[in-house]
């Protein structure tokens, strides 16, 4: 096999180690909400399983040994030998971090242990005790419960099987050797192997399984015990068993008891006839077959799982580069604004709106939008892998913070753009671990206040008129704002004549210089960074809120585009020059009249709307395109939504449309400008800049909301 090919093959395991790791920690949420759902114990046990084996393959030591002792821990469990408390629970979780630890190490290259496996595997001895467990499954003969035994003297079965492997088998680090090594242990065992499908070593093909197994089994046991040996390797193989004919009516009388011991607690008759015995077996394979009426309860957990199922077996996936992905957006891309090119020139022929042309134009542009939005489905992915990620840093945040915590997540298969999901990951990180280091109270304080001690942490996500909201609220004691407020006059930020609304102050927490070393903790603080987050957030073009009621918690609010690759805007006209507005930001439009406007100083101009006097900024003097006009009253003012707390106005020349644009990265192709948050092709051909209101805001404004004396053109 060459080296491309064991590359390939290494890149696949991890990839379905990666989605074993989330198989297990669902697992391990569904034995927390149900400790006696035996099922969900089961695929834990199977994932883990899977993973040794894979890693097995490759000779990542330390992941099988830590997954061999995490699996006979799991083992213990749902053989019911070890109860399945609250701490153990907690121990299974942090040996699910440990195991994705080992594996992310292993993709890295260094299939090191780690201190804190030596750790885990101490705690995982009091669940297994001191007994040394072989690497294989066991195996129990099952006991059929006779009054009278007339069959003792009947001879095994002999069972003919055979095994035609799939790529996966291999793919999986599964070892036929050691499947007929369990099959031994049932009885005699005769294998041959079908070499007549390889081919010449000129012709090979590694990656396909050219050789079939064939194997004699003569055993006191059932096709349920066959079946269990190849329990783990069934979707990764073809299998047949069947039973040998014979003529001896005793022994087809003792298999048939086998079977129905097998299908259930059923006593057997003393003298039973072949007719009565093939009854009951039917009898019993029509129950365990027998699914769930519509009217029929079922618990959450199975009802859950049995969706999944459905849905998984349903549908069919193809894993492909995400750099041709990126491709073929970008080329949707490059069709978007060709169609807006032939849309422009069409309009410019003056062209009859019932013409063919035109009717061949809208046509087209339906498709290329049918096509834009199934290509940006592709790279969309479900949150659920970062909730997963959060929910372990809400438990290592509440071990060091000495806290309880509940962590709960709504919306797990929201999707998102891929590569709004990985820059989310660092804001999101920080919000949490402030949430559980000062959003949430010592158990001590929240019993006083008479509040359960284990404190509630809820990360959820929705789509939200084509954004995703996703929203990080605890239940703490909320933000504090005459602390907050005095905190900032300390800073030099406001002064003290300032009159700040409860939103203003809550905001002041995303100013840079907010917290001083006084206020950080070892692990976070509120208002820690906060400012970089903000400022995270707002590159993906997106803004942070905060809501807080004193003692009932907080609530931290992202709002998010579902992609990063187009944007719904707003095109003006500014100085002669086109630019785009993301038309997320703009609250309002209006052509302003005389009373509508005040003079503050010497250059200062607000408008009155609403009750408010808000600051307005002229875009074309802010960019230099020309000077200050003398009037407003022939221009368009958009009212803009700031993160930062106050409205303001820009000053426009006119709006010439509402369209999605493609955008293309400035810092890509050029380099990063203030106030710009990148560019786009219009159907013209001429590029157009989308413009960064906040930063404007930023630039022009003064260190603090509470000075409203800014400097702009009126």
């Amino acid at each position: 096999m060459s080296g491309a090919d064991k590359e390939d093959i290494r890149s696949s395991l991890f990839e379905e180690c990666e989605e074993l790791l989330e198989a297990t920690q669902d697992g391990l949420n569904a034995m927390a909400d149900d400790p006696e759902d035996a099922e969900a114990i089961n695929i834990v046990f199977r994932a883990v399983h899977s993973i040794k084996g894979g890693a097995g393959a490759f000779g990542l030591e330390a992941v099988v040994d830590f997954a061999h002792k995490f699996e006979s821990a799991l083992d213990t469990l749902r053989s019911g030998q070890a109860d399945l408390t609250d701490d153990v629970i907690d121990l299974l979780r942090h040996c699910g971090d440990n195991l994705a630890d080992l594996v992310d190490n292993a993709r890295n290259g260094d299939n090191a242990s780690f201190a804190s496996s030596k750790q885990l595997e101490e705690r995982l001895l009091e669940i297994t005790g001191d007994l040394e467990q072989e690497d294989l499954p066991e195996f129990n003969p099952i006991t059929i419960s006779l009054d009278a035994d007339p069959l003792s003297d009947v001879g095994p079965s002999r069972y003919t099987i055979e095994i035609e492997a799939k790529p996966a088998l291999f793919a999986g680090g599964n070892e036929p050797a050691v499947l007929f090594t369990a099959l031994r242990r049932l009885g005699d065992v005769e294998v041959k192997a079908a070499l007549d499908a390889v081919q010449p070593l000129s012709d090979l093909d590694v990656r396909a399984c050219a050789i079939t197994w064939q194997i004699t089994l003569t055993t006191d046991g059932s096709e349920a015990d066959i079946k269990d040996v190849f329990e783990f390797v069934e979707d990764c193989c073809e299998l047949t068993i069947a039973l040998e004919d014979t003529d001896d009516p005793a022994e087809e009388i003792a298999k048939l008891g086998s079977d129905l011991s097998a299908l259930g607690d059923r006593d057997v008759p003393a003298t039973p006839s072949l007719s009565d015995l093939v009854q009951d077996v039917d009898e019993e394979k029509a129950k365990k077959e027998e699914k769930p009426s519509a009217g029929a309860a079922m618990p959450k957990a199975q009802a859950a799982r049995t969706d999944a199922s459905s849905k998984a077996k349903s549908s069919s996936t193809i894993r492909v580069d995400l750099d041709r992905i990126d491709k073929l957006i970008n080329l949707v891309g490059e069709l978007v604004i060709k169609e807006a090119m032939l849309s422009q020139s069409i309009d410019e022929l003056d062209m009859a709106r019932g013409s063919g042309v035109s009717a061949s134009l809208d046509s087209l542009k339906q498709i290329a939008s049918e096509i834009q939005e199934a290509v940006m489905a592709i790279r969309a992915q479900p949150v659920k892998p970062m909730f997963q990620r959060m929910a372990r840093i809400v438990r290592e945040a509440a071990s060091a913070t000495g806290k309880r915590v509940r962590f709960v997540t709504i919306g797990d298969y929201t999707e998102v753009d891929k590569t709004v999901i990985e820059r989310l990951v660092d804001p999101l990180t920080h919000m949490i671990r402030n949430a559980v280091d000062h959003g949430l109270e010592r158990p001590e304080d929240r019993k006083a206040a008479g509040k359960p001690q284990e404190g509630t942490i809820t990360l959820s996500a929705a789509h939200r008129s084509g954004r995703v909201l996703i929203e990080v609220v605890d239940d703490g004691g909320g933000i504090t704002r005459d602390f907050v407020r005095n905190l900032a006059m300390d800073r030099g930020l406001i002064s003290e004549a300032d009159t700040l609304a409860p939103n203003e102050i809550d905001n002041l927490l995303f100013m840079p210089g907010f917290s001083s070393k006084a206020e950080v903790s070892e692990l976070s603080g509120r208002g820690v960074g906060l400012d970089v987050v903000r400022s995270a957030i707002q590159k993906l073009g997106g803004r942070v809120a905060i809501h807080s009621d004193p003692g009932e918690g907080a609530t931290f609010s992202i709002s998010l585009p579902l992609t990063l690759a187009v944007l719904e805007g707003m095109v003006v006209e500014v100085g002669g020059e086109t630019m785009v507005v993301p038309i997320s930001s703009v609250q309002e439009t209006l052509t302003p009249t005389r009373n509508d406007l005040d003079t503050l100083g010497v250059d200062s101009v607000v408008l009155r709307n609403r009750g408010e006097l808000v600051p307005v900024i002229d875009l074309g003097a802010y960019f230099g395109f020309r000077t200050a006009p003398s009037t407003l009253e022939d221009h368009v003012l958009l009212l803009i939504a700031s993160d930062q707390g106050p409205r303001y106005a820009l000053v426009v020349d006119a709006i010439q449309d509402q369209r999605q644009v493609v955008i293309k990265s400035l810092e890509t192709n050029y380099q990063q400008i203030s106030g710009v948050a990148a560019a786009t092709i219009l159907g013209d051909g001429r590029i157009a800049l989308i413009i960064d209101a906040d930063t404007i805001m930023r630039d022009l404004g003064s260190s603090g909301p509470g000075d409203k004396q800014m400097k702009m053109a009126g």
